[in-house]
This record gives C-alpha cells, structure tokens and sequence, in this order.
C-alpha cells in the first residue's frame, strides 16, 4: 500500500479547496452532503472516484470521510483497492448515487469483500431543542439479528438486521449504559457509559465480524452552541465525524508525522 508523505502547501491547498466547496454550497443552497464510511472488515483501504474523478484516497476500515459537500443529482461512485488505476466500470464497488439538495446521506460500503456493497442511508440534521436523537447500523456482514438498549433494561432498537438502518430515536441527554445483544438478552458488546448531548444527532454503526463486533458513532448534526464531541460508549473514543476544523488539525498533524492524506476533490 503507497504510503504518500505531504508538503505542508499541499495540505493547506486540499483545506482551502474544502472550504471553498462548503462555502460555494453554503451560499448557493442546492448542494447535498455525502459521507462515505469503509465498513467491509476484510477489505483493504479503497479509493473512492465520483464521476471518475479520485475524491477520496486510501480509506482504511473503519473510517469514514466526514460530510463533503456535492451538487444535488446522480453521481456514479466507484471504489477501488488504493493505488489501483481507475478505469471507468472496473471497480470492486459501483452505483449511481441520486441526492436531493438540503439532504444528507451516508453511504457505507459493507459486507465481505467478495459480496462488497453499497449501504445507503439518508441522514438526519433536525433534533427537537433540549435532546438528543441516536439510530442504529447493523453493518456486521456474519451477525445475526440484534437489540439495542438499557443494559439489563428495555431495547431501544430490535430486531436490527444486517444492512439495516433503524429510524432514529429521540432522547433526553444523558449518560446511558447500553449493549447490543441478542433478542433472547444474550449480550454481545457492552456500551458502558454512553454519553449523548443535547441537540446533537448520533449514528451508531456496529461494524466487524460477530467474533470482533466493535462500533463507530459518528455525529450526524450538531445544533449551533451545542458541546462538541462524540458519544463515550465504554470503548474509547469513537471514529469522529470531521468538521473542518478537525480537518485543518487533522491535516497539521499529518504534515508533521508524514502520514497518510486523503485527497478531496469535487467538480462544481
């Protein structure tokens, strides 16, 4: 797998670049926004084209690219083994993917490599003022059906499937000790002291394979002068959803660890 080392220009020219794009959007108000997440346990990290052209590079499992902004319509999405050279209908993964302007989607590529597959749900960016809302992803390709509740106590979510998206739930803010589990009380992953703030919007995705179940909580919306962060589900922070500015650090940092960058680009 390439390793790409960035010059600082570079990785401030690829911010610029996002900002421009979030505030084109902004402005014009006909944009979506689209976060892809990497969900498939035994694939390798991907490139991602839109419309053939390379807009996200070197994913690896279990990250996602946070929300990116692009023009409302269709837009054929293809995914690639990084490093690999595109050649339009070639790759492991490919769809036409319509979104609405003033939506919001993520679209996570699940299951095993061999029967790899686009999940597509739509997001939501509304929460009632004073709680917080939180859904579900059953994105674990060889686990069963599950719940999702009250350690010990009701399930918030049940009989979740795999590829299943449930409808959000809205909730007062709060600590929660919750577990994903069986439908007979079987618990399979323990979700100690998951913290949920006030006007802040959650997707939960359990990711892995049922021997290896593990989650990503990621934030869909966050009501302006809400506290930053994500949920505290007992495992260590989860994969955060990046807002610019985590960007702009993120970025930093990688100048400074030579690391990997992803690059974004997209066609106005």
């Amino acid at each position: 797998m390439k390793k790409i080392a960035v010059s600082l220009s570079v990785a401030m020219l690829v911010l610029f670049s996002l900002l421009a794009s979030q505030v084109m959007a902004d402005e014009h108000g006909d944009g979506a926004k689209v976060r892809v997440l990497h969900a498939s346990p035994d694939a390798p990290a991907v490139d991602v084209y839109v419309n053939g052209d390379l807009t996200l590079e070197e994913v690896p499992f279990k990250t996602d690219s946070g929300y990116l902004d692009v023009p409302a319509g269709t837009h054929d999405v293809e995914v690639f083994a990084a490093g690999t050279e595109y050649a339009a209908g070639e790759g492991v993964l490919q769809a036409d993917l319509e979104v609405e302007a003033g939506k919001a989607y993520t679209v996570a590529a699940a299951n095993l490599l061999e029967s790899i597959e686009f999940v597509v749900a739509e997001d939501s960016m509304e929460v009632t003022e004073g709680q917080a809302k939180i859904r579900v992803g059953h994105l674990s390709p060889d686990a069963p059906a599950v719940d999702v509740g009250i350690i010990g106590g009701d399930a918030l979510f049940s009989g979740a499937e795999f590829k299943a998206v449930t409808d959000y739930a809205e909730v007062a803010p709060d600590s929660y000790d919750l577990e994903i589990r069986l439908p007979d009380g079987t618990q399979v992953l323990p979700l100690e002291g998951t913290e949920l703030a006030a006007d802040t919007v959650y997707s939960v995705f359990a990711v892995n394979t049922v021997d290896s179940l593990e989650v990503i909580a990621l934030v869909d919306y966050e009501a302006a002068g809400s506290p930053d962060g994500m949920p505290t589900t007992g495992l260590g922070t989860p994969q955060q959803s990046q807002s610019i500015w985590l960007l702009i650090g993120g970025a930093l940092f990688l100048v400074a660890a030579s690391g990997l960058v992803w690059r974004k680009r997209f066609q106005e």
